[in-house]
This record gives C-alpha cells, structure tokens and sequence, in this order.
C-alpha cells in the first residue's frame, strides 16, 4: 500500500460526508472515478500531525530555541505548500500509523488543513522574527498562539485555522451572490 493510499482509505461500505466539502465520498464499488477521493484526508492523521506540532511547539516555549521552530516553519511550510500527505508528520502517520487503524468514519476535504497550515506557517514567521531580533516576547507569544491551535485540534478535533478557511470561503461566495444576483435582476 501507497502512503498516498494510507492516507487517503477506502472510505467506509455507506460512503462517507466530507464535513467541509459537503458531497459524499463514494463508496467502494459505485462508478464514481478514484481521482473524486483525491483532496480528502483521515482526521486521525490531522490530529496526529497536530499532536507531534504541539509537542515541538512547547519545547520552543520551554527552551527558547528559534532553531527548532525553523524546523516546524519548514513543515508548516511543506504542508501549506505540497500538501500535507508530503509534509513530514503526514509521512510518519501513513508509515507507522495508519497501517495499525481501521478505516476512518468520515475525511475531509484537504483544503481547509492546508490553509491552516499556512496560518501556522505565519505564527512561526512571526516567532522566528521575534527570536531572531531579540523580541523575545514577540518570539514566545506568536509560538504560544500556535501551540494553542495545535493543541486545540489535536485534543478536541477543533482546527482554528480550517475554521478561518471555512469562514473566509463562506464570507466570499456571500459577497460574490449580490452582484450575481444584480446582474441576473438587469
């Protein structure tokens, strides 16, 4: 098995929501093409990420250390730009893993997780230039804002910045109907 497979099962007998999405992904055996489950992610693998970046991220609290947030800011930034099948925590979940859990319930969409990590990507930016410069406290605070997020989805399954994604995307589409629908009402 693939890690692109690992971290993108087959999804359940039923099919399975997108919760971000919406459409269902469909379920082994329909006529739906395979390239329609590209884009979707295990939440376990999300979670996991989040765990292994909380964990650095409190040891650069604990120790002050602007090295081993380059180290996150280049995950954050391989996530927010390759996807986070190929940054290194979703390489770890689809190789250790993945290989020892069941199917999951549902996916997501991968969109929102990778805005997020580009959000986390900006807090990391924001704690190197804090660190580097001798603002420490800027250092401390902006990696401290990032901890809680990560600490946050992976405790509670709640991802702050794929909630900003969510927002954002709906704040778009509502500004973009108007002038739609004036145009349509013309």
């Amino acid at each position: 098995m693939s890690d692109s497979d690992q971290l993108h099962p087959s999804p359940p007998q039923q099919g399975v929501s997108v919760p971000s999405a919406g459409p269902t992904v469909p379920a082994p055996g329909s006529t739906a093409p395979s390239s329609e489950l590209r884009g979707t992610l295990d939440p376990r693998g999300l979670r996991f990420a989040a765990a292994a970046t909380a964990v650095v991220l409190a040891v650069v609290l604990v120790t002050g250390s602007p090295w081993l947030l380059v180290v996150q800011a280049v995950i954050f930034a391989v996530g927010a730009v390759f996807g986070l099948r190929k940054a290194p925590y979703g390489l770890l979940y689809a190789r250790l893993v993945r290989p020892r859990l069941g199917p999951p319930s549902e996916l997501e969409e991968e969109s929102p997780p990778r805005f997020a990590q580009a959000v986390g990507l900006v807090f990391a930016a924001l704690g190197l230039v804090g660190y580097f410069s001798g603002a420490t406290t800027l250092g401390a605070v902006a990696t401290g804002l990032a901890l809680v997020a990560a600490f946050m989805n992976a405790a509670f399954g709640l991802c702050l910045g794929c909630e900003a994604y969510l927002l954002a995307r709906r704040a778009l589409s509502a500004t973009s109907q108007p002038s739609a629908s004036k145009e349509a009402s013309a």
